[in-house]
């Protein structure tokens, strides 16, 4: 009898699962921000660090297009198991929102370039992963 015996064993998750759940995480995110923008514009605006805007047009239209690029990551992977929307999106944020950052006040403009980044290089590791993982 082995030590084994009896002790159901543990399966770690794949890279290939981890990479799905971490896809509809951030697409999670994505919407979640885009309802926020949309639905609860002048408070996130207020919560983010500005003041009250003369328009809010743009901001809720940053809104509707956050469902736009969740519902692109999520399509993207279904079909294809790729995330070429996703990193080319997060790239673009984490430029955008680090080269303005000096010049805003307003703490969520850097945080969101941390946050997206963060996001942006653990889609890119897991993506090795499992790749590696199918691969193999």
């Amino acid at each position: 009898m082995t030590a084994e015996d009896g002790v159901a064993r543990v399966r770690r998750p794949s890279w290939r699962r981890l990479e799905t759940v971490a896809v509809v995480l951030v697409a999670l995110h994505s919407y979640a921000v885009g309802a926020v923008l949309l639905f609860l514009t002048e408070w996130s605006l207020r919560f983010a660090g500005w003041g009250v805007l003369d328009s809010l047009f743009f901001a809720r239209q940053s809104g509707a297009f956050h469902f736009v690029v969740a519902t692109a990551y999520l399509v993207e992977y279904a079909r294809t198991r790729g995330i070429t929307v996703l990193i080319t999106a997060k790239t673009v944020a984490v430029v955008f929102l680090l080269a303005l950052s000096p010049w805003e006040t307003a703490w969520a403009i850097k945080f969101s370039g941390v946050a997206d980044g963060l996001m942006l290089v653990g889609m890119i590791f897991l993506h090795i992963k499992a790749r590696g993982e199918t691969a193999s």
